[in-house]
């Protein structure tokens, strides 16, 4: 939106029919002022900067130079944010992410982000999404790991913990309650036991989970049973009484006969022409015959008649 010098960008989720004067008043008061400087980044010595854009508030670590062929770096505000109320302290922790949560036993590195669809954690190919966004800056290895260990669900955020039975005794990794997809059960982030049945998950405490666990553990990894090869043999069908079991008499197949057009081969094509010569010298001969002259004789001038002799001449 425009008014005289001052505009501000219109939000990408608002339709051009919904702006109304208040609204457009309301986006230029906000974008109009420019960036706010919210103090110097501790690090770098660069200002910190709060704006409004066309995909919402942001928050940019230093400014937009004419030519610059990478842009300044940037992050969007938090729920419940705004370009007004964040702190100094706030934009440094936006400008702190992606954070590098750790690393799993394996060694791959798990990453927390904000992304479009709100806050995850990524390891390797795999995600996981948070529950908040302040899961962003304190979730630890130990709880990361726990998320992967579960099911991805799909369409939505994970399910809240049914119980949080606290650190293991042994190694000190945080046990909880989940819902998954085939019922509850209990996990460390390594080892999955079932809740069995009968038993209320929310009643399970530290005790009984870590032994679960350990019977879970005891009985080693679940192993897939494989169909044996070979396919078995039908039965045949018996045929009613006082009837052929024999098939009817198969038809001969069928076969196609190539035709081939009078005159398309060379041969053909040869015999055709010869008739056709021998057929126009025939016609040449009646004329060769009627001619008894021979050519001198045809050649020779014609005899030229004596005058006759007039009676007075006598």
């Amino acid at each position: 939106v425009l008014r005289g010098e001052d505009k501000a960008p219109v939000p990408v989720e608002l339709c051009p029919d919904e702006l109304t004067i208040e609204k457009a008043e309301e986006l230029i008061k906000e974008g109009s002022g420019g960036p706010r400087v919210l103090g110097e980044d501790p690090e770098t010595g660069m200002p910190v900067l709060a704006l409004t854009g066309r995909y919402g508030p942001f928050v940019q670590l230093g400014e937009m130079e004419d030519g610059a062929k990478e842009k300044p770096k940037r992050g969007s505000l938090l729920e419940g944010m705004t370009p007004n109320t964040v702190t100094l302290e706030d934009a440094l922790q936006i400008l702190s992410l992606p954070r590098v949560v750790g690393s799993d036993p394996e060694g791959n590195e798990i990453i927390a982000l904000n992304g479009r669809y709100g806050p995850y954690l990524k390891k390797d190919t795999d995600s996981r999404s948070l529950e908040t966004e302040a899961q962003l800056f304190s979730v630890t290895v130990e709880q990361a790991e726990a998320l992967f260990a579960q099911p991805k669900r799909r369409g939505g955020r994970t399910k809240a913990p049914i119980g949080e039975l606290g650190p293991h005794p042994e190694t000190g990794v945080p046990v909880r309650v989940l819902d998954g997809r085939f019922g509850p059960y209990v996990t460390d982030g390594t080892i999955n036991a079932t809740v069995p049945r009968g038993v209320d998950p929310a009643s399970i405490d530290l005790e009984q989970g870590v032994e679960l666990l350990r019977e879970r553990e005891a009985r080693g990894p679940v192993t897939k049973k494989t169909a044996k090869k070979g396919a078995t043999k039908k039965a045949a069908k018996k045929s009613p009484a006082g009837k052929s079991s024999k098939s009817p008499p198969k038809s001969p197949p069928k076969t196609t006969t190539r035709v081939v057009k009078k005159g398309t081969s060379s041969r053909a094509k040869a015999a055709k022409a010869a008739t056709k010569k021998a057929a126009a010298a025939r016609t040449r001969e009646p004329a060769a015959i009627a001619s008894t002259e021979t050519p001198a004789e045809a050649m020779a001038p014609m005899p030229v008649p004596a005058p006759e002799a007039s009676p007075s001449d006598g």
